[in-house]
């Protein structure tokens, strides 16, 4: 979608950046991804004080990180068309305000309901910055070294913002209260959009339809809603009740709507055609599996380091530091170093791998554990695995396309990825729920009885990240010839 824009046809002042500005602009679209990936982990470390504090379920819990997670993976691929039609800039601009808004109401939320509603709203805002930003970034770097440079620190931004994250969140938590984990984004955000003005270029694309695939982005996002909230009070509804089936099968009819939009519409959200190819079927599949496992371990691991080994948010957030450091390192550095010498398939399952027995060293975590031997072996292997596994799928779902279509793809995937991380989370934490309350009925411990739930779900975890290393084993292409400015542009 990107590839088409153009610059305004407005006056050199104001549509290009002098050289020496434009490293000034790109610092605001880094500040302001940085702020959108800090929310996906400074939330996690804050869940236990959130939950004693408005009263949520362990279940009900995951609503907070998944209501982030749907909208925002929901609206990654409108927000991007949005961006192509009316402007960039103006789009950027949108969703900062929109995500800084929704972080003050969620810095105030008293009760469940509008903490939940107010995450929605901030995953929309994240969406549609976070979609319009690499365009932005690439209308700013024509020249192939510099642009190149600019992706590299992109890129560690992204990948390095997980282990900021933990650390401010458990300070911050620790130090104030969890309210401030939301309204530490206001400052940032009111910044972050005044420089956005200042330095940043106006553009539009001056080629697009003017069509939008609102009846797409609807559908789908409605589809998974109905589905996650089946998912998440199955336990307590019952899997066979009418609820559930009901709400199940509305997803899926939507979802049917969905596919019968995107086959008819000019312009869709979500071409099928592109799934016509092999590598990017097969990385949005392993994305799904991979998302559903990682998402899992970021919720239960917090949780069991809080209320099974009785960790402070400070020390879940210095737990949480090596596998963020060695993932945002190795997914710059070695991970691409690697596909270069073997291509996109070895990389991809070896990350895997050790990401799936990382989550088999959580699934036999001990009720009194021990930070050395029982939680950072895990933490380690994660961190390396998903460090060296990310850029494969994002790279080989890529590779397929067209030039002109390499950002479509590229939000395909992480569409698939925010979602899959959201159904799975969902269902893992049903699975520790109900292995939970089947163990207190057996007459177990409180806390033997969440520990045993925790192992379940990590072990479901595995399974996913074993099944996506072997469909990544089976089905993609193993070496596929990258061109040389290609191979450059994801060096760090």
């Amino acid at each position: 979608m990107k590839d088409n824009v153009t610059e305004a046809p407005v006056s050199q002042t104001t549509t290009v950046p002098e050289r020496d500005r434009r490293w000034l602009a790109f610092g605001v679209l880094c500040l302001g991804a940085l702020m959108i990936v800090l929310d996906t982990t400074i939330v996690n470390v804050a869940l236990p004080s959130i939950r004693e504090s408005l009263g949520f379920t362990e279940t009900s819990l995951a609503w907070v990180v998944n209501a982030y997670i749907l909208t925002f993976g929901g609206f990654l691929l409108l927000g991007g068309r949005l961006g192509d039609l009316y402007g960039h800039r103006r789009l950027f601009l949108f969703g900062i305000a929109l995500f800084t808004l929704a972080s003050f109401a969620c810095g105030l939320s008293g009760s469940q309901g509008f903490l939940v509603t107010a995450r929605a709203v901030q995953g929309i805002g994240g969406a549609v910055a976070d979609a319009v930003a690499l365009s932005l970034m690439m209308n700013l770097f024509t020249e192939p070294a510099e642009r190149a440079k600019a992706m590299g620190v992109f890129g560690f931004v992204c990948a390095g913002g997980g282990s900021v994250g933990v650390l401010l969140g458990g300070l911050l938590t620790s130090a104030l209260s969890w309210h401030w984990v939301f309204l530490v984004n206001v400052p940032i955000g009111v910044l972050v959009a005044g420089l956005t003005l200042r330095l940043l270029p106006a553009t539009r694309n001056q080629e697009a339809q003017r069509h939008l695939d609102a009846g797409g982005a609807i559908t789908v996002t409605a589809a998974l809603l109905l589905a996650v909230y089946a998912v998440v009070n199955g336990n307590t509804a019952g899997w066979a009740s009418l609820q559930t089936l009901g709400l199940l099968a509305a997803a899926l009819v939507l979802f049917a709507v969905f596919l019968a939009i995107e086959a008819r519409v000019r312009a869709p959200l979500m071409p099928l055609r592109l799934f016509r190819l092999r590598n990017l079927s097969t990385a949005n599949t392993v994305g799904v599996l991979w998302a559903a496992s990682m998402f899992a371990w970021f919720f239960l691991s917090a949780l069991y380091m809080q209320l099974v080994l009785d960790y402070s948010p400070m020390q879940v957030g210095l737990a949480f530091l090596p596998a963020n450091v060695i993932m945002a390192v190795f997914s710059v550095g070695l991970s691409a170093k690697l596909v270069m010498r073997f291509g996109y398939r070895s990389p991809l399952v070896a990350g895997l791998g050790l990401a799936a027995i990382g989550l088999l060293l959580f699934a036999r975590a001990p009720l009194h554990g021990g930070f050395v031997i029982d939680v950072l072996p895990g933490m380690i292997l994660l961190g390396i695995g998903a460090g060296i596994a990310f850029n494969p799928v994002l790279m080989a779902a890529m590779n397929d396309v067209a030039p002109t279509e390499s950002g479509l793809a590229s939000g395909v995937v992480n569409t698939s990825f925010m979602m899959g991380g959201a159904l799975g989370l969902a269902v893992l934490a049903s699975l520790a729920a109900a292995r939970t309350e089947s163990l207190l009925a057996s007459d177990h411990g409180q806390l033997a009885a969440l520990n045993g739930g925790y192992h379940l779900a990590f072990f479901a975890g595995a399974c996913c990240a074993a099944l996506a290393a072997t469909l990544g084993a089976i089905f993609l292409r193993g070496r596929t010839s990258i061109a040389t400015h290609d191979a450059e542009s994801f060096k760090p």
